[in-house]
This record gives C-alpha cells, sequence and structure tokens, in this order.
C-alpha cells in the first residue's frame, strides 16, 4: 500500500454531502484544482480543466476544491460551468487550502502516484494543464 502523503490526510464534505477522504487519492496520479464561486480566472479556467479531466478519466483522478464562499454558489458553479464529472471538496473553512499552502485562486497541487506533491499557483489554460497532467502521468 501506498504511503499517505500528510497533505492527503483529511477527511471532507462535497459540494452534494458525500464525505471525501484525502487518503484515497494515495497511490494515484491526481490533480487538485483550487477555485471560487465568485473568481474570474477560475471561471475561465473550468472547462480546460473540464476538459482534461475528460481526456485523462481513469488515469488520472481530478477534484476541485473550491472555498471562499457558501456552498450553494459553490453548488451553481460546478453546475453553470459543466465541472460535475469529478468530486468538488466544500472547503468553507479553508482546511484543505491551508495544507497545500493555497492562499489565492486558481491554484492547483499535482500529485503523482508515489506522492510527490507540487503545487502550482495561477491560471494554466488548456495547454498548460494538459503538459502537467501528461508529466504526472509519464512518471
Amino acid at each position: 500500500m501506498a504511503a499517505i502523503p500528510e497533505q492527503l490526510q483529511f477527511s471532507a464534505t462535497t459540494v452534494d454531502g458525500a464525505p471525501f477522504d484525502g487518503a484515497s487519492l494515495a497511490g494515484k496520479d491526481a490533480v487538485l484544482w483550487f477555485w471560487a464561486p465568485w473568481c474570474g480566472e477560475c471561471r475561465r479556467e473550468a472547462p480546460h480543466v473540464a476538459a482534461v479531466e475528460s481526456a485523462t478519466k481513469g488515469r488520472v483522478a481530478f477534484v476541485g476544491v473550491a472555498g471562499l464562499g457558501p456552498v450553494t454558489d459553490m453548488q451553481s458553479f460546478v453546475e453553470t460551468y459543466d465541472v460535475g464529472a469529478f468530486p468538488h471538496i466544500a472547503d468553507a473553512d479553508g482546511a484543505v487550502w491551508k495544507r497545500f499552502g493555497v492562499i489565492q485562486q486558481p491554484a492547483y497541487a499535482f500529485i503523482d502516484d508515489s506522492g510527490e506533491i507540487t503545487v502550482v499557483r495561477g491560471e494554466l489554460g488548456e495547454q498548460g494543464l494538459t503538459e502537467r497532467v501528461a508529466e504526472l502521468s509519464a512518471n
């Protein structure tokens, strides 16, 4: 069994009210996308995240980490921007953001199957995100 990095040792609830265990990502290639429902950059990133997630389904796990807003706004964002194909954590208290050192959105945490975590802040666009995910799944 893969060692569980400290940053993945958390429990949370998704915007749909389902439990989420960060440890479930241990031993997998994964992307955490940190966003806020009112964030214009996050809205621009949403279609890129959805496209890359769809293209890598089954190889890379995607999880949204929504913060800085009410859960109802998070739910509306997921529906409006068509990013409901993967789970989104409702990080209302910012605990998951803090675990990854995220202080502004958008940001990404790329987690490879060995547990190495790289946090990237800012917009990546579809090409940048595709390249980062390709690096992740190449290791």
